[in-house]
């Protein structure tokens, strides 16, 4: 598997907006994910359309936490939480469903992919503005996450292009990023830059 880019709507910018940085920067990510924890279903719903009618691929999309909306759109998959329904039950329910899992803990990586976890955002790795009350779980977490879980780990929290050596050296299959991209002030040209180090990376280990 290729090392990943997933970009991720912060929470602050209207639909329009986000759709129009959707539409610019996914030839440049592996995947875009709406989450937006305040919106409705029918918001959200009303975000993924958007999303399709500015050019971004559905199997690009993953929605954050409600599998009502990701079935309703179409789109490729949802990512849950360690508080929303359980990734055993959004399995059983619609088996084909990329489904993703966001921890905190290597331990928990492991339990979510022992449940059918697709992926698994580990974080936050790094100091980041999002979580200022918490410690960062570094990159040792990506370590033992990387060798306890069957399932990719993908790493969020703080992470910049720069990181992208280290975290691929300790096992991460890729990186998750939300202010670095749809939060930055030139949303391409950071896509570009996270895109463009993971190339680099890619040739060193071929």
């Amino acid at each position: 598997m290729s090392f990943q880019l997933h970009a991720i709507t912060t929470g602050t910018l209207e639909q329009q907006q986000a759709a129009n940085i959707a539409a610019k920067i996914h030839p440049f990510v592996d995947y875009i994910h709406i989450r937006e924890k305040h919106r409705s279903a029918k918001e959200l719903l009303g975000w993924g359309n958007s999303f399709v009618e500015v050019g971004v691929p559905a199997n690009k999309m993953i929605i954050n936490d409600r599998l009502d909306v990701a079935l309703a759109s179409g789109i490729a998959g949802v990512q849950l939480t360690e508080n929303s329904l359980p990734v055993v039950a959004a399995k059983q329910i619609v088996p084909s469903l990329m489904t993703g899992c966001s921890v905190h803990d290597p331990e928990a990586s492991a339990a979510q992919s022992e449940h059918g976890a697709d992926f698994i955002l580990l974080g936050h790795i790094y100091e980041t503005a999002c979580k200022p009350s918490l410690s960062p779980v570094g990159l040792w977490a990506v370590k033992e996450a990387s060798a306890l879980s069957k399932a990719p780990i993908i790493a969020i929290g703080g992470v910049m292009p720069c990181h992208v050596k280290e975290l691929k050296q300790a096992g991460a299959a890729g990186i998750a990023v939300m202010s670095g991209i749809f939060g930055h002030a030139h949303p391409l040209e950071q896509a570009i830059a996270y895109r463009e180090a993971i190339q680099k990376e890619e040739e060193t280990f071929k």
